[in-house]
């Protein structure tokens, strides 16, 4: 199965730490395919730079990040993260605040590429679920 990855879950997969707190949503990586956004990358790469990592983690979060493949940012991404931006603030969805911005593009992605979402961040708790969007 191919499935794209938030932040907060592909980082538990790569850390002891947080792992124990997203085990399930981790198991579900397991023999699929990973795609992140290119968010989730910079996110990534900006965690470390703050936690100031030294060279033996940056090197494995490079390779964790090369065995995925990111999802390219492209006009068709570009025009569904308006589309789905705007529906968000139309229903007054929490997606549309700029607080979330790296979780709209996140969705935005999953939603340009027709896959499923691992998440375990509370803007899309099932109140708020746009998995499967197909808009408002």
């Amino acid at each position: 199965m191919r499935l794209v990855v938030d932040t907060g879950v592909f980082s538990a997969a790569l850390s002891r730490r947080r792992r124990t707190d997203l085990e399930h949503h981790v198991e579900l990586l397991a023999g699929n395919q990973i795609f992140l956004a290119a968010s989730t990358v910079a996110e990534l790469r900006y965690g470390a730079l703050v936690a100031e990592w030294g060279s033996p983690r940056r090197s494995r979060l490079k390779q964790a990040v090369s065995a995925t493949t990111v999802i390219p940012v492209s006009d068709g991404l570009l025009t569904t993260l308006a589309a789905v931006r705007f529906d968000c603030r139309n229903v007054g969805h929490p997606l549309a605040d700029r607080v979330h911005a790296n979780d709209l593009w996140i969705a935005a992605s999953a939603i340009h590429v027709g896959m499923a979402l691992v998440t375990a961040d509370g803007v899309f708790r099932p109140s708020h679920t746009i998995i499967g969007w197909t808009g408002f």
